[in-house]
Order: C-alpha cells, then sequence, then structure tokens
C-alpha cells in the first residue's frame, strides 16, 4: 500500500510535469496522448491532466529485465500501435 501523499502534493500533473517525471519532452507525451498510446489522463474542462498513479503504471507496464522478457504489459511508441502490436 503506497503512503498518502502530503496534502501540499500536486493531485494532478498538467502535461509539462508529467512529462518531466516520465523523462519525455512535453510534445512526445501529447503524441502519445493523440495516437492512444500513453498513459491515461483526464480532461478537466479545457485541460488535459494526468494522475501520478496513472503516470507511474504506464511507465510500469514498459518494464522488463532483458530483452526476450516480454514484461506485465507495453508502453507502447506510434509505430507499433499503427502496426496492431499496441495495447
Amino acid at each position: 500500500m503506497q503512503p498518502n501523499p502530503p496534502d501540499d502534493a500536486p493531485r494532478f500533473l498538467r502535461t509539462p510535469d508529467a512529462a518531466k517525471r516520465l523523462g519525455l519532452s512535453p510534445r512526445t507525451l501529447e503524441k502519445h496522448r493523440c495516437f492512444g498510446t500513453g498513459p491515461v489522463y483526464h480532461k478537466l474542462g479545457g485541460r488535459i491532466v494526468y494522475t501520478v498513479a496513472d503516470i507511474d503504471d504506464w511507465a510500469a507496464a514498459g518494464m522488463r529485465r532483458s530483452t526476450s522478457d516480454p514484461g506485465p504489459g507495453i508502453a507502447t511508441t506510434r509505430r507499433q500501435a499503427a502496426m496492431g502490436r499496441g495495447r
């Protein structure tokens, strides 16, 4: 079980902060969102936001121990999704 975040911790992260957490550029995260290959997001009014848990879950889906490890899931790229190998 995860400890509760402090009260002043942000509940949602906007695209630039979510991208920074993942080590991606904001534009790359936007492309993942457009192609449906990125983390789950929420649209609040006109704003796109991500929860820290959703970002971490998406990153964990791409975790591997070796190049032959199929892993628990897949964090797809645009090309893989276009070829039908996505989620």
